[in-house]
């Protein structure tokens, strides 16, 4: 095999001499740097090589046990461990998790309001030097703690070069924390002949002892002269780069704006342990490492499970200083998968690429800092991950640096996405000591703005709780009353989030997006359109009112007498508008009534689900919407409400749906099992309270946030939410006695879902040639929404349906969709979404995906 340092070897005439490891150990690299040209690269650090977690883990643990014979296991008992940033960071961890009791702290380049800084030093030869100590504990350092000695100081750093750095960190600590002994220890002892020597003397002048432990033992013999040499050979390398524009993620490239609808992710809800910090920057004790042990395999299942069965070879992509945790995630995946797992992390330390095999960093990610940095703004680095063959990149970050600047058109989320098939985010609470207050991350300034939001995701304590903002009520979101619905939503109506219909049908038929990241552009219905939804209300009002009498009823029934209604943004909105005012009317019971929202393949809003858990009880909630059409839904929400009570612990919320019209069999509680046309869905925001599909993205909705719309102001001329509630309303008196009769009946049937539907959306897809049920949308509401939203194909009439479908031949007309009538249809109507959509794809007479 070629050593992945002889290309600055031959060039430079520089020579790495050692034991026999060490060139298996280590490679070399160059980099613009006043104080040193090369850079040795480990290949077991786990920064700038992927490697295998547990190779990296081990070679911690390992030098861990070497330093616990060393002391005693006594002595390892009082011992306290120190890892340098940023390299170290997750190897100190490591040695400390091979000592077994020892406490861990590492330095940090983050301030953090609020903690007293137990010291700091400078590293001489880094690019970034400045070196914080922010204990939580302010005695941790300290030779005696708690009155128990803790006689042993273990500085753990990646290699042993001049020993400038360390020898300085002692000194320093040692005139304020005074003690008996010290031990170095770092992966690979490099020092020259000259300064082998100092270590002794050092230890005699502080009055110490001071031993080292490392895992290999060598030196790099420098000719006069390397210096600059190694400056003008970088130079010369970025120039010919540059001229050569490469690739974006190769040798020398920086990033380009990656334009559009921001590439889709997976966000893995880890579970974090409560109480554990994220690292080591403010300690992290015996006590924190037996919360998070237990834990791990769980939080390692939840990535496999969100990797799927498919990825082959998989990168966990850690953090600058956020090594460990992504560590031991990925080692604990490494355990429980089948797939070949490899570790590395981002840094702040500029290198030159070469895509050679003899030299150690071959690619390199360019990307902004995403964590607010006190330094202020700059470039961070991913090296060997583009060319790297990943089919999956998970990458860690702690809750601080989830903001804009990471997921914005330059961010290390859009930088990763052309080079692997998926990329998934998995977010660790920052740790903050009560007290202190992390400071808030501002807006990245390089933002695209048509698809950038303006709110940073704000760090939060483990700790605490997040406190989640009350419901938003009309007027000031929404055109219904206050007292209709609380929307357990944020408002999102300055974000540029609309895209046109042909653009979202091709980017997520390809799996470029999720239909939930952007909105379509709202339908303007024509003054035709218009008048035929006021006709289809003054026709099918009292038929409406039926159904909401019926639901409502049964669910008082079956529920209780104050259930809490909870409508699926936004289409079971107007219906829980509707069975609240049903209950008040009728009964004089004024019922509680909250949107929340739900995404097909995502789930129903978690933080949603523990407002309600912690303002009112689970078991009276009663989700709302206003149909089924193949039950997709239905399913959602059954799955998402087990994996919500299995993550948090809250039990009692009933998973079924409550819907006006179930012609898919779908579900037990209905107002009515005929497919009509319900008017809400002839139009979008304007019979909806004005406001847009929900939306989820991930640089707009962070962890702590609930899901997103937008309220469309401008609308109001056009707005007809009021009208149609209050027209149904109207009718009640009209349709009491014929709900009291069949509600009789219902309650004394078997109601249970036949899944129906779903079996002819079964049939109807392969028969069609489609292959897909999510292309299929059976049912008068959910063929309209094809024909407002999707690009659709073609519409199936059941052969000899009337009134019902009027709207719909007029959607289908000016869309030059064809409707063809069939028989044996289970459905008054059924909407095909075009199947394998590309820009180029047109409906039957080539007008199909015309913009309107």
């Amino acid at each position: 095999m070629v050593w992945s340092g002889s290309w600055v070897a031959e060039r430079l005439g520089v020579e790495l001499v050692g034991d026999g490891e060490l060139r298996e150990l280590l490679g070399l690299a160059l980099r613009r740097n006043p104080k040193r040209a090369h850079l040795l690269v480990s290949n077991v650090l786990g920064k700038h090589v992927p490697q295998r977690p547990s190779v990296v883990y081990g070679a911690g643990v390992e030098l861990g046990r070497r330093v616990r014979e060393l002391l005693g296991e006594d002595g390892a008992r009082h011992a306290v461990v120190l890892g340098y940033a940023e390299t170290a960071t997750g190897l100190g961890h490591a040695v400390a998790d091979g000592l077994g009791h020892a406490p861990y702290l590492h330095s940090t380049r983050r301030p953090v309001e609020g903690v007293a800084r137990a010291g700091g030093f400078e590293e001489s030869h880094s690019h970034a030097t400045s070196h914080l100590l922010l204990p939580e504990d302010p005695d941790l350092l300290a030779a005696e703690r708690g009155g128990e000695a803790h006689t042993t100081l273990v500085l753990v750093d990646d290699e042993f070069s001049t020993g400038n750095t360390v020898l300085n960190t002692i000194r320093a600590l040692h005139e304020r924390y005074p003690r008996q002994r010290y031990v170095i220890v770092a992966l690979v002892d490099m020092r020259s002949p000259a300064d082998r020597g100092r270590l002794a003397e050092f230890a005699e002048e502080i009055g110490a002892r001071v031993d080292l432990v490392a895992r290999n033992t060598g030196t790099v013999r420098l000719p006069e002269g390397v210096l600059e040499k190694g400056q003008a050979l970088v130079a010369e390398q970025e120039a010919a780069q540059a001229a050569a524009q490469p690739r974006v993620g190769w040798p020398g490239g920086k990033p380009e704006p990656l334009c559009g609808v921001p590439r889709p992710h997976t966000r893995i809800d880890l579970q974090w342990p409560a109480g554990v910090p994220d690292g080591g920057r403010h300690g992290f004790t015996p006590a924190h490492r037996a919360l998070l042990e237990p834990a791990l395999p769980a939080m390692a299942d939840r990535i496999a499970a969100a990797l799927g069965e498919h990825p082959r070879k998989v990168l966990v992509l850690g953090f600058e200083e956020l090594m460990y945790a992504p560590l031991r995630l990925g080692a604990a995946l490494e355990e429980r998968t089948g797939a070949e797992v490899r570790y590395s992390t981002t840094t702040r330390s500029p290198v030159l690429a070469v895509d050679d095999p003899g030299y150690a960093i071959r690619t390199r990610l360019v990307f902004p800092a995403h964590d607010d940095p006190a330094d202020g703004p700059g470039d961070r680095y991913a090296y060997n991950v583009a060319g790297g063959g990943f089919d999956a990149v998970v990458l860690v970050v702690d809750s601080t640096a989830d903001t804009h600047a990471l997921h914005g058109p330059r961010g290390l989320m859009q930088q990763l996405a052309p080079h692997t098939a998926h990329v998934l985010l998995a977010v660790v609470p920052s740790y903050v000591p009560p007290g202190a207050s992390a400071a808030e991350p501002e807006p990245s300034q390089a933002l695209h703005q048509s698809q950038q939001s303006h709110r940073p995701h704000r760090s939060h304590r483990q700790e605490e709780p997040s406190m989640l903002p009350e419901p938003l009520r009309g007027p000031a979101f929404s055109s219904y009353a206050p007292d209709e619905v609380g929307w357990l939503l944020q408002d999102l109506s300055d974000a540029e989030l609309e895209a046109p219909t042909e653009e979202r049908e091709e980017a997520i038929q390809s799996g470029g997006a999720h239909y939930a990241e952007s909105l379509p552009v709202e339908y303007q219905p024509s003054e035709e359109y218009q008048d035929l939804f006021k006709a289809a209300l003054d026709l099918s009002a009292a038929r409406i009112a039926r159904a909401v009498g019926t639901v409502t009823e049964t669910v008082l029934a079956e529920r209780g007498p104050r259930p809490v209604l909870v409508s699926l943004a936004r289409a079971g909105t107007p219906v829980g508008v509707l069975m609240r005012r049903w209950a008040r009317l009728r009964h004089g019971v004024e019922l509680a009534h909250y949107a929340v929202s739900i995404v097909r393949g995502r789930g129903i809003d978690a933080n949603a689900l523990r407002w309600l858990a912690a303002h009112h009880n689970p078991a009276d909630v009663v989700f709302v919407d206003g149909w089924t059409g193949k039950g997709a839904i239905t399913r959602e929400l059954a799955a998402a409400i087990a994996e919500f009570e299995e993550s948090d612990g809250t039990e009692g919320f009933n998973p079924e749906i409550a819907v006006l019209a179930d012609p898919g069999g779908c579900v037990r509680t209905y107002g009515t099992r005929e497919d009509f046309l319900i008017p809400s869905a002839c139009l979008n925001s304007t019979v909806s309270g004005l406001i847009s599909r929900t939306v989820l993205r991930s640089d707009l909705v962070g962890p702590d946030d609930f899901h997103g719309a937008k309220f469309y102001r401008e609308l109001a001329g056009s707005d007809v939410s009021g009208h149609f509630v209050d027209t149904v309303t109207d009718r009640f008196g009209e349709v009491a006695g014929a709900v009291d009769d069949e509600v009789k009946e219902l309650l004394a049937a078997d109601r249970a879902p036949t899944w129906e539907g779903w079996a002819a959306v079964e049939r109807i897809s392969e028969e069609q040639g489609i292959h897909d049920v999510n292309l299929v949308k059976p049912g008068v509401g959910e063929t309209t929404r094809v024909l407002l939203r999707r690009v659709p194909w073609k519409i199936l009439a059941k052969r000899g349906a009337g009134t019902d479908l009027e709207h719909i031949r007029l959607l289908a007309q000016q869309r030059g969709v064809p409707v063809e009538e069939v028989d044996e249809l289970p459905y008054t109507c059924v909407g095909l979404i075009h199947p394998k959509y590309t820009r180029g794809a047109t409906g039957a007479d080539g007008r199909a995906v015309d913009s309107q």
